[in-house]
């Protein structure tokens, strides 16, 4: 694997793992997933989406004469190992449950897939947890493939059990859930995204998600130790989705020229095309989302996406006279 670094301000260089996809092409006007259907998948991280906002915002801005095609679900407590922590209110659901529906109603060239959090249900790890995660990952790269989709792995963000210190517990408590994660749990996690930045490179491009927003964490620890990403430990505040999105297109080989993270969050989210882009990301992931169906606290299906397609095209058009042409 190709390595590069990417400097966020002058607080931190952030080193990124590379993979399938060449960035020898990355020319102002190439990337790859332009002209090209997009699915991503993921667990309640990708639902809230702030991430894919951001990931759609840059891609307008950058590559205002590209055309690019996201459809991205999803999903709250959603895992890729089908494993449930007792505690939980309902079993967690699984990709696999609906991921050839997905597939064959979206009809994606790529996939992206950001699991790992939710796996480890939030115990300490065990070989039958790891080895679910592994299937999981292994059977979702092969049905991508089977439907001629090419699979890019967006390893997990990182537990901090910082903010939520009072709610862990050691590591020979009886139980352990989401709402009383192990104390560790981050280990668990950070080995997950090592396996997946293990596989090889011609099954799946690997972005390393985890490493990023750990080394920025802890650089900015040192400077504030009341520093955080997630105030529950587990979900990305818009900094920390800002930095996900940064680091995915890094991982794409877009030439970014990103500054400090606060000025740019602020820069952003200011900006009339993120507040239409953002719209319009949340438009179509909660029509895609229903269309495909799903089972959560039960079955959950609509039976067209023509409004929600109809609604995206008209948000288009602004978009469109706001891109820099």
């Amino acid at each position: 694997m190709s390595r590069i670094i990417v400097a966020y301000g002058t607080a931190l260089l952030a080193t990124l793992l590379l993979g399938s996809f060449s960035t020898s092409a990355a020319l102002a006007d190439q990337i790859p997933l332009a002209g090209q259907r997009v699915l991503i998948l993921g667990d309640s991280i990708t639902q809230g989406g702030e991430y894919v906002s951001f990931l759609e915002y840059y891609l307008n801005k950058l590559y205002p004469n590209q055309h690019f095609d996201i459809v991205s679900i999803g999903l709250s407590s959603e895992t890729v190992d089908g494993l449930s922590e007792k505690a939980h209110p309902f079993p967690r659901p699984c990709v696999h449950e609906r991921l050839w529906a997905a597939l064959d109603m979206v009809r994606p060239a790529i996939v992206f897939a950001c699991y790992g959090i939710n796996d480890g249900i939030y115990h300490p790890q065990s070989p039958e947890r790891m080895a679910a995660f592994e299937a999981g990952i292994i059977k979702l790269i092969g049905i991508d493939a089977a439907c001629g989709a090419k699979t890019v792995l967006l390893t997990p963000p990182p537990f901090d059990p910082v903010p939520v210190k009072a709610n862990t517990r050691p590591a020979d408590a009886p139980d352990f859930s989401y709402m009383n994660p192990y104390e560790n749990y981050d280990t668990v996690v950070a080995d997950y995204a090592a396996w997946e930045l293990s596989l090889p490179p011609a099954s799946a491009q690997v972005i390393d998600l985890h490493t990023a927003l750990s080394t920025y964490l802890a650089a900015q620890r040192k400077i504030d130790p009341s520093f955080k990403f997630s105030g529950d430990g587990i979900h990305p505040n818009p900094a920390g989705n800002l930095l996900m999105a940064q680091t995915i297109l890094a991982g794409l080989g877009a030439q970014l020229h990103a500054g400090p993270l606060d000025q740019d969050l602020a820069k952003i989210t200011s900006d009339p095309l993120f507040v239409l882009v953002d719209k319009r990301r949340q438009t179509r992931s909660n029509g895609w989302l229903e269309y495909v169906g799903y089972t959560r606290d039960g079955f959950h299906k609509s039976m067209s996406i023509d409004q929600t397609e109809q609604q995206c095209a008209d948000l288009q058009e602004p978009i469109d006279k706001l891109r820099v042409r």
